[in-house]
């Protein structure tokens, strides 16, 4: 199994920022426990895709040579 540093490194800063931000009222729970559920949600998408040899598709790619 291998595991991409980077995308995990991204969600593991935007969930403590996102509980920081929460924690301290600079946003309103009803605004930022969306944002956490799709950070959770997409990791865990990402994993179970790749632990079942599915190809996963890329947040930011290149753009198709024309």
């Amino acid at each position: 199994m291998s595991v991409n540093p980077s995308k995990a490194a991204i969600a593991l800063v935007g969930l403590i920022c996102m509980t920081i931000l929460i924690a301290l009222g600079s946003i309103p729970s009803e605004q930022g426990i969306p944002i956490i559920t799709m950070v959770i949600g997409y990791s865990v998408g990402n994993g179970m895709a790749a632990l079942t040899n599915k190809v996963v598709e890329p947040i930011i790619r290149k753009k198709d040579q024309k």
